[in-house]
């Protein structure tokens, strides 16, 4: 293989992640991971258990620092106007695909051009893309409300997830195809799991027999948690994951093309050169 060839084969990366964004990154993941699963993290003797209907609402005010995330993310990346530009693109068309499906038993398209978009152009992109992505939607739909800084942050690790499968230079084809479906359809079932977790402490006053109970003890919440998603999101977790399983498996290979095409055109990572011109 040719130098030229391995030099078309590895992907480019719109955003490259510094040690300050990873560090952002790993701060706020770590706020989300508190966030979403506090009620199996806190003993039934924690003061946190004392405020249940209020703690969901302090971490929403924590993950807004997944703003400044992102905003470390580009500042420290050099963004170029390329990559915004396809930025742009690609988060305009997700915010216009999540509506198709709202209220219909899960079918949401855009998470399968999350997992394509976060595949080819790396986990940094993807991480930014799939909270853009979501916050873009949320105005457009009307769905501004203290669950979308857990949506932000979900549907970034999501979309970054993509970017760390294996063969990212050199796995083509239908082989490449199917790892991204099953991701996919994995990822699925993960975003509508722990955003159940961020929703459940608010049924705790309805004293239910699947409500958050803050005196439980760990093995009976997990019990109740389970119910919970039973109960009310089976359905549409497995409407999103087939749907997303489906549209990659049919319409993976070209869109994984355009995608490279474009990455290629827009030349991410190639150096500025000046040529000297006759005067």
């Amino acid at each position: 293989m040719t130098t030229l060839t391995k030099r078309r084969d590895r992907q480019a990366r719109a955003i490259r992640l510094g040690p300050r964004s990873w560090l952002a990154l790993a701060l706020v993941s770590t706020v989300g991971v508190a966030g979403f699963g506090w009620p199996f993290l806190a003993p039934p003797t924690s003061t946190l258990n004392a405020h249940a209907q209020d703690a969901p609402w302090l971490f929403a005010g924590l993950l807004v620092l997944l703003v400044a995330v992102v905003a470390a993310t580009i500042s420290e990346s050099g963004l170029g106007p390329k990559a915004v530009a396809m930025l742009g693109v690609l988060a305009a068309t997700g915010a216009a695909l999540r509506p198709i499906g709202a209220g219909t038993a899960g079918l949401e398209p855009m998470f399968f051009l999350m997992v394509l978009s976060g595949r080819v152009l790396g986990p940094g992109f993807g991480f930014v893309l799939g909270s853009v992505t979501m916050f873009a939607s949320a105005l457009l739909t009307g769905g501004v409300g203290p669950w979308l800084p857990f949506q932000m942050l979900a549907m970034g690790w999501f979309t970054m997830g993509a970017g760390f499968l294996p063969g990212a230079d050199h796995l083509r084809g239908r082989p490449e195809v199917w790892i991204l479906a099953v991701y996919g359809f994995l990822a699925a079932f993960a975003y509508g799991t722990v955003m159940n977790m961020a929703g459940w402490p608010f049924m705790s006053a309805l004293a239910s027999n699947i409500s958050f109970s803050p005196d439980a003890s760990l093995p009976t919440n997990l019990a109740r948690f389970v119910a919970y998603c039973l109960a009310t999101s089976l359905g549409w977790d497995m409407g999103r994951a087939l749907v997303t399983l489906a549209l990659t498996l049919t319409l993976g290979t070209p869109v994984l093309k355009a995608l490279r095409r474009a990455t290629r055109r827009a030349a991410f990572e190639a150096p500025v050169t000046f040529k000297n011109t006759p005067e």
